[in-house]
């Protein structure tokens, strides 16, 4: 009886290694055709990039961080019908909490568009809001077209 319960926890275990594993190799996978996409739409020089790429990183790993694990856990408070059930108060500070996630990623992109300032130029700063805005779109585009897995 035990060797079975070990098993089965081995077994879950298993699948959620895999499954983190693979989300890993796809994220590291994004991450690499967004470099070249806005490498390339900025037209970065080797001295720039070598100076870009590690604030950007900083940046983009900290907007990843607000946007998906914070929501995340705001996300898992209105699922199952939890949000018909809520009190005036808990919708409030529901309400207070996203506004305060918000902020942090407003501050977050404010502070990192000060720090490039001395890398790019003005016109580089905003033709890499574009590139970003094109490559998630592009991005969104073939998951489209990839259509649901059967």
């Amino acid at each position: 009886m035990k060797t079975n319960k070990l098993l089965i926890i081995i077994f879950l275990i298993s699948i959620h290694s895999f499954a983190q594993n693979r989300f890993d190799e796809k994220k590291e996978q994004i991450k690499t055709l967004k470099v070249g996409f806005i490498t390339n739409e900025l037209s970065l020089t080797s001295d720039e990039a070598a100076r870009f790429w590690p604030i950007y990183n900083t940046f983009d790993d900290k907007q990843f961080e607000l946007r998906h694990q914070k929501m995340k856990s705001f996300m898992h408070r209105m699922d199952g019908g939890t949000l018909d059930k809520m009190s005036e108060k808990e919708a409030s500070d529901l309400l207070n909490q996203m506004e305060s996630n918000e902020d942090e990623l407003y501050l977050n992109r404010k502070k990192f568009i000060a720090s490039l300032r001395g890398i790019i130029s003005p016109i580089k700063i905003i033709k890499l809001k574009k590139a970003e805005d094109d490559f998630n779109r592009k991005l969104l585009q073939q998951y489209r077209d990839k259509g649901p897995r059967k």
